[in-house]
């Protein structure tokens, strides 16, 4: 009988790109202060691939593997970002409530430590198992950046420039060291934005 998970819906949390510049609003005829250029210019991501992550475990793997193949696909979340990622977790895990572990993830070199506990069994039925995960770290990444901007500035945004984001960083969550900055179409500069870590990925207000 396989035995599968579902996570237990968290607060969802959506970050808006703060973009704009307002006028200076002064009577003076000085000059709007300029707009530092950042260094590295980052193009519109390509599409999302289709289908379930994989590999996935088959349905009689232990209770550890589906736990681990769950954790992989919240890590993808937290880096809002595509390729491969590994989890591990006690291979003793069992699916009875109140079972509390820690668990490990990795993406291109990120690693996170997962608290996870084991809640109820579904009311809709035996087979599945309810379940929380929170990461102790979030995951900056230059994909999940790439991602969230152009998602939010929509077709106006010709690029975007950004400070040295690495291809994957654990950090903690909140405000991050790394920013960007969107290039319109037409030619607008907009001031850089800190990036910050949250559980649904990179988010930049």
């Amino acid at each position: 009988m396989r035995m599968k998970i579902v996570g237990i819906a968290a607060m969802v949390s959506v970050g808006l790109l703060a973009t704009g510049c307002g006028g200076s609003g002064s009577k003076s005829a000085r000059p709007e202060p300029s707009i530092s250029r950042l260094p590295n210019k980052l193009d519109r991501p390509g599409p999302r691939p289709e289908g379930e992550l994989q590999p996935s475990p088959a349905a009689d793997a232990p209770f550890a593997a589906h736990l681990e193949y769950e954790l992989r696909k919240k890590t993808l979340t937290l880096a809002n970002a595509t390729g491969e990622v590994t989890a591990k977790c006690p291979k003793n895990v069992g699916s009875k409530k109140g079972t509390s572990v820690v668990c490990t993830s990795n993406y291109k070199g990120a690693e996170v430590e997962w608290d996870v506990a084991i809640g109820e069994k579904s009311a809709w039925s035996d087979n599945y198992v309810t379940y929380t995960a929170t990461p102790r770290e979030g995951i900056i990444t230059k994909e999940g950046v790439q991602r969230i901007i152009f998602g939010n500035g929509g077709d106006s945004v010709d690029h975007i420039r950004c400070n040295d984001i690495p291809e994957a960083v654990a950090v903690p969550m909140g405000p991050t060291q790394y920013t960007c900055q969107e290039v319109m179409k037409d030619g607008k500069l907009y001031y850089p934005q800190p990036m910050r870590a949250t559980e649904d990925g990179p988010r930049a207000y």
